[in-house]
């Protein structure tokens, strides 16, 4: 029990820097990025939407929980299910730091294919998305904004005139038509766009609070389960299955639900692959692993439904086989070798930064619960 408790503070500390991050993002794209822009680029079922997102999540440096926020925040200000499940999977799944620790761990190959992989299954889930959740997305933007009743708009209330009396003289009284100052009126001065420190100050309200309250009840869930897989599935177990399919299944079982950024799945991985598992199986595992786990996946049925959420699990499965089989295949084919490094499980930076980081995150939590009850 002790070594599964270490594990889960290892996982909460190695993932509180990067989800603050993540966190942060949101709460500026809240409110620096116009909700009109996001509808426009990516507020539709259209590939191209699917392909900003997935464009511009690869290069984030965020890893599955981090990316959480950030997919909130993105979806919430306007964009499609397909977009913000393309930026789930592609952020995660691939970036800078992981393709060239890729390529000292495992080489070239690995630097090329695993990138390509990650992009063409974010593409992949997206349309999964547009097509298996499509009646879903015809709902639009209305669940996530809201609508502003035309009745009770002041816009929409018109000016009364007074109507014309007959005095005891029979002489008819004067008119007059009654203003009324209004939003819609030309003379209303415009608000004043709020200070960058105002913005910055709200940004922080805004994602250290409701933001993190919405999902740290699936990132703890998300980090329990993460633990417990790391304590007790050992790698005899995930290596006995060799280079068949059974061992890209087992691979991809263990990766889904599980906490590791892209990064962090490498040196992993090459532990894996110097024990015996094949090459395609390991890539299984860095695809599988960063895209997600239980946190994502809870905030997924609760942002964007059931149906959702199968589609992107399902993406995710038969993606990451797939392309498991086409690596063993191409290394076959053209006798690609591939540098066996007996890599070791990741271990945690225990760096002042990521310390300060988690004890910011936990007190952000116990701050939010306390103001709840």
């Amino acid at each position: 029990m002790t070594d599964y408790l270490l594990n889960f503070i290892d996982l909460f500390t190695e993932s509180a820097p990067w989800l603050l991050l993540g966190l942060l993002i949101a709460g500026f794209m809240k409110w620096l990025v116009p909700m009109e822009l996001l509808q426009k680029h990516m507020g539709d079922n259209r590939l191209s939407s699917i392909l900003k997102a997935t464009f511009i999540g690869a290069p984030l440096p965020l890893c599955s929980c981090g990316v959480i926020p950030a997919a909130i925040g993105l979806r919430r200000a306007g964009a499609s299910k397909s977009a913000t499940v393309s930026f789930l999977v592609s952020t995660p799944e691939t970036g800078v730091d992981s393709i060239s620790v890729s390529y000292a761990l495992l080489g070239p190959f690995f630097a090329i294919i695993r990138p390509i992989s990650a992009i063409f299954t974010a593409i992949y889930a997206g349309l999964m998305v547009k097509f298996f959740a499509l009646n879903e997305n015809k709902a639009k933007a209305n669940e996530v904004h809201g609508e502003i009743d035309s009745k009770e708009s002041c816009c929409s209330i018109k000016e009364k005139e007074l109507e014309i009396a007959k005095s005891c003289c029979d002489k008819p009284v004067k008119t007059e038509k009654t203003e009324k100052t209004s939003c819609c009126a030309g003379n209303v001065k415009e608000e004043a766009k709020p200070a960058l420190f105002q913005l910055f100050k709200q940004s922080l309200e805004f994602s250290s609070g409701k933001l993190l309250s919405d999902i740290t009840k699936w990132l703890l869930i998300g980090l329990l389960m993460a633990a417990a897989i790391k304590t007790w599935v050992s790698t005899d177990f995930l290596t006995q299955w060799g280079d068949g399919l059974m061992a890209m299944v087992i691979m991809a079982l263990i990766g889904i639900p599980m906490y590791i950024c892209a990064t962090a799945s490498t040196p992993l991985a090459a532990g894996f692959l110097a024990a015996g598992l094949s090459p395609g199986a390991i890539l299984v595992f860095m695809l599988a692993g960063p895209a997600t786990n239980i946190a994502t996946m809870g905030m997924i049925k609760q942002e964007m439904g059931t149906s959702v959420l199968v589609a992107y699990l399902f993406s995710l499965f038969t993606a990451s086989i797939g392309f498991g089989y086409l690596t063993n295949w191409l290394i076959e084919f053209y006798q690609i070798t591939i540098p066996t490094i007996a890599g070791n499980e990741h271990v945690m930076n225990t760096s002042i930064i990521y310390i300060l980081s988690a004890l910011l995150l936990l007190a952000l939590m116990i701050r939010n619960l306390i103001q709840k009850n």
